[in-house]
C-alpha cells in the first residue's frame, strides 16, 4: 500500500522527515518496505536550465544538423542539435552534461560531452516529450523571452515533489489502509495531530427523494446516500491530480478523482452514480439471483453467482456492492445530477463476490479487511464540500442513512497485571491507559486487574484481551523490551519438546549429508488427485484460485513441483527433504473431530550420488543409497530393528515398507513413471515419505542404555549360499538373528550372483557373519558350532544349499 508523505503531512503536525516516519511505522507493525522520490515530472528537472540560442550553423559534416553557441548564463556551450526548429535567439531548455533526461517513452539516459560527427557537443536541447512536459517531438520547445537565462527550469515549470512511502499491510490492518489510518498509529506513537477545519456543508431542505430499502442478509449493514446537482465533469485540479499519480493512481475526471481521494484519505470508499440512470430514485440493495447479469465499467458482461451483494434501482442492478460499479450508470462528461454512495458492507460478502469475479479493486481490498461502520456521514460530507469546489453545484436535499441494526462498539475485559507477564516488562499502568487511549479504546476501570475496554468497530483485528497486549507492546515498542527479559506467563504451552528436538536432530543429519531442507504449500490443486482421493480431501469453501483449492493430502506433488522447478533450471543433482504435514476428513466436514493432521519427513532424490569431477564416478543415486540414508534416520531416532514389505502403491513404480513394531513407518522406492513424466523429469526420482508422527511415538518408547565396549575380540566368518530367487535377504537376516541373538553382532551381503554358471531361477548370495561375546573370547570350536546352526537353519527354512 503507498502513503503519501506529503498528504500523510495533512493529518500530522510534524518537521520529521519520512525515513523518521518510517521508522515508527515499522516500529509498530506497519512496516514500510521502501521509501521512494515522486515527481510530478520525471527526474524532478534536475540539471535542466534555461538556454538562450546565441547560434545555430550548419555542421560541416551533416546537412540535418546545427551546431549551436548556447547561453547559460555563467557560461556559454556548444551543442549539436538536429532540430528542424533550432534557430537563434531562441529560449530554450537544455539539458547539461551530467544530468539524467526522462523521457515520456523510453527509458532514462545521461548527457555525455561528445563528438558527433567530428564536432564537440556539452549538452541537449530538448524538445518536450524528451523532458516528459508534453508527448510532441516535432521539433525543440522554444520558450517565451521573458524566461531568465541560467535558471533551473523547475523555477518555471512546477514540479510536485513528494516522497512515498511502501507499507507491507497485513491482512488483518483494515484500519490502516487510508492516510488517516496510518496517521492514527502515529498519534499514538507521539506525533502531534494537525486541526483540519472542514468547511461547513449547506444542505437542501428537502428530504431527499431517493427511497433506499436493504435487504436481510444481502451483506450491507449500513446505506448512507447524498445527491449533489448542476455539477460539472472536467479534469481535476492539478493539485488533485498529483496527489492520486503520486500513489500510482490514473486522474480520471473531478467526480472519480474526489471519490477516489477521500477514500485514501480516510478509508471510507465511495461511489458516485449517474442521477439520472437510476430508475425510480429507488436504491434497492440485495442479494443477486443466480445467472443475473449486469455490464461492469470494464465494459464486461458479467454473470452473478448467487451470493454477490447486488446495488439496483426499480428496474436493474446498477453495481455489484463493494466490488465494481456498473458501465451504465457511470460518470460520463454529459453527467449533471450525481448520486454519491458511502456504504458500509460485510466483508466476508464482499470478499466472495471480488474472489467470484476475479475482481480486486481499491474499494474491495478496504471493505475485504473491514471499515468503519460510523464514517459514513463523514466521509459523504467530505467528499460532498471537495466536490462543491472543483465541480460546482449544489445540496438539493438532506443525505439518506439507513441502518437498522447498528453496530455497538466491542467490549474486552483486560488485566494489565497478565499483559506484563506475557510481555516480560512492568509497563506502568498508567503507561498502559495513555497507549490505549491514544488508540481510541476507552477504558472503564473496575479494578486493579479488571478493566472493561471499549474497542471501536473499526479495529475488527482486536477481539481479545491477548489482542490488547499487541496493541500495547507494538506501540510501546518491541525494542524497549531488554533482550534476556524472563518471561513469566500464566498461560501453559503444549509445545512437545522431544518431538521438536528429534525433528531437529534429523533435519541438521540431513543437512549435514548433502540434503537441502525446502518448504512449500499446503494448499495445492485438486486435479492432482483422483476423485477416490479426494472424497476425503479438505477442500477450500473459498479458494483463491483453482491451483489452490484442497490442503494437501500428500506431499509427492509438492516435492515434484519443487524438482521440476529445479531440474528445468539445469539442477539436475537433487537431494531434498521436507518436515511437514497433510491433511485429511473422514465423516462430516462441519465436525472439527472429522479433520486429521498428520506430520511427515519426505525425501526426494535425482541424478548422482556425487558432484561432477574427475575424479569421481558418474553413479546415479540408488535405491539401496536411498534405503542407506533412511536406516541412519532411524538409528539417529533410537531406532534399530527394521522389517521390509513390499506392497502395492501407486504412488511408486516398486515400494518397499519400514514396519517398526509391526507399525509402518516409513514406505521409499521410484516414484512411478507417469508421474515423472507429468512433471518433465526423464530420469527416475527415488522418493521416501516417513510418518513422523508414528516415528515420534516409537522413539519416545526408546530406553538407552550405555555399556562398555567390549574388550574381547569380534570374528569374521563368510558363507556362500544357493537359493531360490524367490527368497529375500531379509528373510535370510530374520533366520540368522532368531539362530543366534546373542553372539551375532552384525551380518552382510557382500556379493549376489545370478547368472548361466548356476541354474535358472537360483541365486547365490555371499553372506559375512560378525559374532563376539561380551564376556570371554570365543573358541574356535564355539565358532564352528554357530555356523553350523546357521547352514543348517538356512537350509531348512530358506532352501538353501551351501556352496563349496
Amino acid at each position: 500500500m503507498k502513503i503519501s508523505y506529503e498528504w500523510l503531512k495533512d493529518f500530522i503536525d510534524t518537521t520529521a522527515k519520512a525515513e523518521e516516519i518510517g521508522a515508527l511505522l515499522t516500529g509498530c507493525g506497519l512496516e514500510v518496505e521502501d521509501i521512494t522520490p515522486y515527481n510530478s515530472i520525471p527526474g524532478g528537472l534536475e540539471g535542466i536550465l534555461i538556454g538562450e540560442v546565441l547560434s545555430a550553423e550548419k555542421h560541416p559534416n551533416a546537412d540535418k544538423l546545427r551546431v549551436c553557441q548556447v547561453n547559460l548564463g555563467s557560461v556559454q556551450k556548444q551543442i549539436v542539435c538536429g532540430a528542424p526548429n533550432v534557430a537563434a535567439g531562441q529560449k530554450v531548455l537544455v539539458a547539461t552534461v551530467g544530468c539524467t533526461v526522462h523521457p515520456s517513452k523510453g527509458e532514462p539516459f545521461t548527457i555525455n560531452k561528445a563528438k558527433i560527427r567530428g564536432e564537440v557537443s556539452e549538452g541537449m536541447i530538448c524538445a518536450e516529450d524528451e523532458l516528459s512536459l508534453g508527448e510532441s517531438h516535432d521539433g525543440i520547445l522554444v520558450l517565451p523571452d521573458t524566461y531568465e537565462v541560467g535558471k533551473p527550469a523547475s523555477d518555471y515549470f512546477p514540479v510536485y515533489q513528494d516522497q512515498i512511502l511502501e507499507i507491507g499491510l497485513t491482512a488483518n490492518r483494515g484500519d490502516a489502509t487510508s492516510h488517516y489510518g496510518v496517521a492514527r498509529d502515529l498519534y499514538a506513537l507521539g506525533v502531534k495531530k494537525r486541526r483540519t477545519v472542514l468547511p461547513r456543508l449547506i444542505l437542501g431542505q428537502a428530504e431527499n427523494p431517493y427511497v433506499v430499502t436493504l435487504q436481510k442478509d444481502s451483506g450491507c449493514l449500513r446505506y448512507s446516500g447524498l445527491e449533489i446537482n448542476n455539477i460539472s465533469v472536467k479534469p481535476s485540479p492539478e493539485w488533485l491530480q498529483n496527489r492520486l499519480k503520486a500513489i500510482g493512481l490514473s486522474p480520471i475526471n473531478n467526480i472519480v478523482d474526489a471519490t477516489n481521494y477521500i477514500m485514501h484519505s480516510i478509508g471510507q470508499p465511495l461511489h458516485a452514480f449517474d442521477a439520472t440512470e437510476i430508475a425510480g430514485h429507488q436504491i434497492n440493495v440485495r442479494t443477486a439471483k443466480e445467472a443475473e447479469r449486469m455490464v461492469t465499467l470494464d465494459n464486461v458482461e458479467r454473470r452473478m453467482k448467487g451470493h454477490e451483494c447486488l446495488i439496483c434501482d426499480a428496474v436493474r442492478p446498477l453495481a455489484i456492492a463493494g466490488v465494481f460499479g456498473g458501465l451504465h450508470s457511470g460518470i460520463s462528461a454529459e453527467t449533471k445530477n450525481i448520486f454519491i454512495e458511502s456504504a458500509y458492507f460485510d466483508s466476508a460478502t464482499v470478499r466472495k463476490s471480488a474472489k467470484a469475479h476475479g475482481l480486486n479493486t481499491d474499494a474491495s481490498f478496504r471493505f475485504e479487511r473491514g471499515t468503519d461502520p460510523n464514517i459514513t456521514f463523514e466521509a459523504l460530507h467530505d467528499v460532498a464540500a471537495l466536490i462543491l469546489d472543483i465541480a460546482g453545484g449544489y445540496l438539493p436535499s438532506q443525505i439518506v442513512d439507513i441502518y437498522p441494526n447498528p453496530i455497538e462498539d466491542r467490549t474486552i475485559h483486560f488485566n494489565p497485571k497478565k499483559s506484563n507477564e506475557l510481555i516480560g516488562k512492568d509497563i506502568a499502568l498508567e503507561t498502559q491507559k495513555k497507549i490505549l487511549t491514544d488508540l481510541q479504546i476507552l477504558i472503564h476501570e473496575n479494578s486493579v486487574t479488571d478493566w472493561e475496554l471499549t474497542v471501536p468497530p473499526y479495529r475488527v483485528d482486536i477481539e481479545r484481551p491477548i489482542d490488547i497486549t499487541e496493541e500495547i507492546l507494538r506501540i510501546y515498542g518491541l525494542n524497549n523490551i531488554e533482550m534476556g527479559t524472563e518471561i513469566k506467563s500464566a498461560m501453559t504451552f503444549s509445545k512437545d519438546e522431544f518431538a521438536l528436538n528429534l525433528k531437529n536432530k534429523l533435519a541438521n543429519y540431513l543437512s549435514s549429508t548433502g540434503f537441502f531442507e525446502m518448504a512449500s504449500n499446503s494448499l495445492t490443486r485438486s486435479s492432482n488427485y483422483t476423485e477416490e482421493q479426494l472424497k476425503n480431501a479438505v477442500t477450500l469453501l473459498n479458494p483463491l484460485s483453482q491451483d489452490l483449492d484442497i490442503m494437501r493430502i500428500d506431499m509427492l506433488h509438492s516435492v515434484l513441483e519443487a524438482v521440476q522447478f529445479n531440474n528445468n533450471r539445469k539442477s539436475n543433482d537433487l537431494r531434498f527433504f521436507e518436515i511437514a504435514k497433510t491433511y485429511s476428513r473422514a465423516g462430516e466436514a462441519n465436525s472439527l473431530s472429522s479433520y486429521t493432521e498428520q506430520k511427515h519427513l519426505v525425501l526426494a532424490v535425482l541424478g548422482r550420488k556425487q558432484p561432477e569431477s574427475w575424479n569421481n564416478a558418474k553413479t546415479e543415486f540408488s535405491y539401496f543409497g536411498l534405503k542407506a540414508v533412511l536406516e541412519q534416520v532411524f538409528k539417529r531416532a533410537g531406532l534399530n530393528q527394521l522389517s521390509m514389505s513390499f506392497e502395492a502403491d501407486e504412488r511408486f513404480e516398486d515400494a518397499t515398507q519400514i514396519l517398526i513394531k509391526k507399525k509402518v513407518v516409513a514406505v521409499f522406492g521410484s516414484v512411478n513413471s507417469k508421474l515423472c513424466k507429468k512433471y518433465d523429469l526423464d530420469k527416475g526420482l527415488l522418493y521416501a515419505d516417513i510418518n513422523l508422527d508414528v516415528l515420534t511415538t516409537l522413539a519416545q518408547d526408546v530406553k538407552f542404555k550405555l555399556k562398555p565396549v567390549s574388550v574381547f575380540p569380534s570374528v569374521r566368518r563368510d558363507l556362500a549360499l544357493l537359493l531360490d530367487e524367490s527368497i529375500s535377504y531379509q528373510q535370510l537376516e530374520k533366520i540368522a538373528a532368531k539362530t543366534e541373538p546373542n553372539l551375532l553382532k552384525q551380518m552382510g551381503a557382500f556379493d549376489v550372483y545370478t547368472g548361466d554358471k548356476i541354474e535358472q531361477g537360483k541365486k547365490s548370495y555371499a553372506l559375512s557373519f560378525v559374532l563376539q561375546d561380551d564376556t570371554k573370547t570365543l573358541t574356535d570350536q564355539e565358532i564352528e558350532e554357530v555356523m553350523q546352526k546357521l547352514i543348517s537353519n538356512f537350509t531348512k527354512e530358506a532352501g538353501a544349499v551351501l556352496r563349496g
